[in-house]
């Protein structure tokens, strides 16, 4: 797996952004290519001036431009599959991207439970994150509420990381090795917050029926 991930690393480093929406575009499809710390790595190189910048805009920003929009074209590829695929799709080569048969009831209550805040929290969990878009096919979810949450989640995701990376792009070698848990504390931060904005919200929702009943 370590293996695997240099090899992701590399090809950010050699490619530039090509190679980086390569990358981002495979993490969305179930490849364990590590986007929590392709992402910051990203930023710091372009905070090393090893990826060209447009203008005046700060390289980070480029990076996550780019970053967000493979995500969501990678998810929206994963998506359709689990759309038209459906169960058969899953029972033959669910298991080649991270999602099992025995996993199907579980994420179809989840998603059934938050509705499509449940793929905006997904974007946030890591492992989940890369297949999350394949249940929402299946479930038949529809794609003008997939994409825009998707579309926040990942922008959340990769503009906060890829500045992260540009913070400390002075130090990318001192950093690269507890990258990865920094990135996790960030991102379980950040599910803890959503998770309590989207229970707040659906509460205030089921307290104000009742009065809309009545009155």
């Amino acid at each position: 797996m370590e293996h695997l991930s240099q090899i992701f690393h590399d090809l950010v480093v050699h490619f530039g952004y090509p190679g980086l929406f390569i990358v981002m575009f495979l993490g969305n499809i179930g490849t364990p290519v590590g986007t929590e710390v392709v992402m910051p790595t990203a930023g710091a190189l372009a905070a090393q001036r090893l990826l060209p910048t447009i203008g005046t805009m700060p390289g980070w920003i480029l990076v996550s431009i780019v970053g967000t929009v493979a995500e969501v074209c990678g998810a929206t590829a994963l998506y359709e599959v689990g759309y038209h695929g459906g169960l058969p799709f899953v029972h033959r080569w669910g298991k080649y991207v991270g999602f099992k048969e025995k996993e199907l009831g579980h994420v179809q209550a989840f998603y059934k439970r938050f509705g499509h805040w449940a793929v905006l929290l997904a974007r946030f969990v890591p492992f989940v994150r890369g297949v999350a878009s394949l249940p929402a096919g299946l479930s038949r979810m529809p794609l003008v509420e997939f994409i825009p949450m998707t579309a926040i989640g990942s922008a959340i995701f990769c503009f906060g990381l890829a500045y992260l990376g540009d913070v400390a792009g002075k130090n990318l070698d001192a950093i690269t090795a507890s990258l990865h848990k920094a990135a996790l504390a960030i991102v379980i931060v950040l599910v803890v917050l959503i998770v309590a904005a989207v229970v707040v919200i659906r509460a205030r929702s089921k307290k104000k029926e009742p009065d809309d009943i009545a009155a």
